[in-house]
């Protein structure tokens, strides 16, 4: 690859990235016991090896979801009035593997902590509720679609795109 790909491709995880800080939620896809896909959102923290954290009650379907399944997708769109084509909006997607983090771990206090700076006392509230947990969403492969014909697979840990091949 020459310089001026790895540029090009440097830029394209730039892109992605800033799409990324600029969610304050998350998109998630998960499939239920009757192997149905069911969609919903949560506000989300990012710790710093990349895994995306959710705060979650167990009345919300997508919890009981994740936690017997172990895995999930997170997508993050551009928003419809900052798109220039929405049958080519910006997106990303990944597939990630979950986990709970359990309120004795050391993680747990961090994490939340992290998310009431960025929410607010909301989450100070939702913290003294039993039926709340914390869910890891470990991102274990992705697609960044710029727009069309400007797909790139990403390559995990490090993110670097690799773009997607025509037919492939």
């Amino acid at each position: 690859m020459n310089d001026s790909e790895n540029e090009t491709l440097a830029a394209v995880k730039e892109a992605y990235l800033a799409l990324i800080a600029s969610q304050q939620t998350l998109m998630l896809s998960t499939v239920n016991a009757m192997q149905q896909a069911e969609i919903s959102y949560a506000p989300y923290v990012q710790d710093s090896q990349g895994t995306f954290c959710i705060f979650v009650s167990q009345l919300a379907s997508h919890t009981g979801n994740l936690q017997r399944t172990g895995n999930g997708s997170v997508m993050f769109i551009r928003e419809e009035s900052k798109s220039r084509n929405l049958f080519a909006r910006e997106r990303l997607i990944y597939q990630c593997q979950t986990k709970e983090i359990l309120r004795t771990d050391p993680a747990y206090d961090e994490l939340l902590n992290q998310m009431q700076g960025r929410f607010g006392e909301t989450v100070a509230l939702l913290r003294s509720l039993a039926d709340f947990h914390l869910i890891a969403l470990v991102p274990t492969s992705g697609r960044y679609v710029a727009g069309f014909g400007k797909a790139y697979d990403l390559s995990l840990p490090d993110g670097m795109p690799v773009p997607v091949m025509r037919g492939g």
